[in-house]
């Protein structure tokens, strides 16, 4: 089997997937009782009118009234045509509101992901070979240290300690200020902070696993009996062969993290990104805005597991395409 075929066999896969995800969004939606429409029937009660009417006028309207098949149909070509339905709580459609609320979060999750990339494989390869020495030790005990303590408790910790205590970070997020300004910076650093120790550490994790296997290999040992500077094995002898499977961890890892860590940041600090529009949807019972702000993560993970192994077949040419 070719790459070009193998490739075009996870993209497949990958719609494969997404038709299940979207097949499970919609049965959800359809078994799950109407908020909206009981809130409109019991208004309807109290003003004196027929509530059975307003039930069959708003089915009628929405098209709920039509066998399963056909909303089946009408639901997937709205979720190809981006018509994610109406959000009753903001009073916009929901991929407006999903768009209004992604910078938010790309404001901290892409300064996380690039400095906790950088420094996590960094410490990893460093500690790899300084096995056993007390900067091991110190870089063992940190990505303990990231990955055991709760993103939410951190940075609850961190907003009592520098904002309320100090006083160096605001509390409340300010969506006045300049995106690229030292106010913005500043009420940023936190968020930043509490995501990157999560993702730092867990990247640290497996690239001083992955190098491990190469710090005592036979061209390894051979390219430093003939002089080879230290620095060029680690990045020629030790990084080169470990950034293979390191790059297939790399996506997904991260997605997840941040992903997960979105929730409970934006929550934490209020900003208005994707995690606290998905939260504030929840609380507030805005189905279409929920179930929006479900789908797009799970589309993003889909994307990020055939990133990697598309990454995996470039990276490493002598993979075998086969079924095995």
């Amino acid at each position: 089997m070719s790459m070009t075929t193998y490739i075009l066999r996870r993209v497949a896969w990958a719609v494969v997937a997404s038709l299940i995800v979207l097949t499970l969004t919609f049965m959800l939606l359809y078994f799950t009782p109407d908020t909206q429409l009981a809130e409109l029937q019991f208004q309807a009660a109290q003003a004196g009118d027929d509530p059975s009417e307003i039930g069959e006028a708003y089915e009628s309207y929405y098209g709920y009234d039509q066998p399963i098949h056909v909303q089946y149909v009408d639901f997937m070509g709205n979720m190809l045509s981006l018509d994610w339905g109406w959000s009753e709580t903001r009073a916009q459609p929901v991929t407006t509101a999903i768009a209004d609320a992604i910078p938010y979060s790309m404001m901290y999750g892409v300064p996380s992901v690039i400095i906790s990339t950088v420094l996590g494989i960094a410490i990893g390869l460093y500690s790899a070979t300084n096995q056993y020495t007390r900067s091991d030790y110190a870089a063992t005990f940190f990505a303990f240290f990231g990955l055991s303590i709760p993103d939410f408790w951190f940075a609850i910790i961190l907003l009592v300690i520098f904002g309320v205590m100090l006083g160096w970070v605001p509390i409340l997020f300010d969506t006045s200020v300049a995106v690229f300004s030292l106010e913005n910076a500043q009420q940023l650093i936190l968020p930043i902070i509490v995501l990157t120790l999560s993702s730092i550490a867990s990247l640290m994790r497996y690239s001083r696993a992955e190098a491990l296997e190469y710090v005592e290999a036979e061209f390894v040992k051979t390219a430093k009996a003939k002089g080879v500077e230290g620095r060029r094995i680690l990045t020629r002898h030790i990084f080169r062969p470990a950034s293979v499977p390191l790059a297939t961890i790399l996506v997904g890892d991260l997605l997840g993290i941040i992903l997960v860590s979105s929730y409970l940041i934006e929550v934490v600090y209020g900003i208005p990104g994707l995690g606290m529009l998905s939260f504030r949807a929840i609380i507030n019972q805005d189905t279409p805005l929920v179930m929006g702000t479900v789908l797009l993560p799970a589309f993003l993970t889909i994307i990020g597991n055939l990133a990697q192994d598309v990454a995996y077949t470039v990276l490493d040419p002598r993979i075998d395409y086969g079924d095995s």
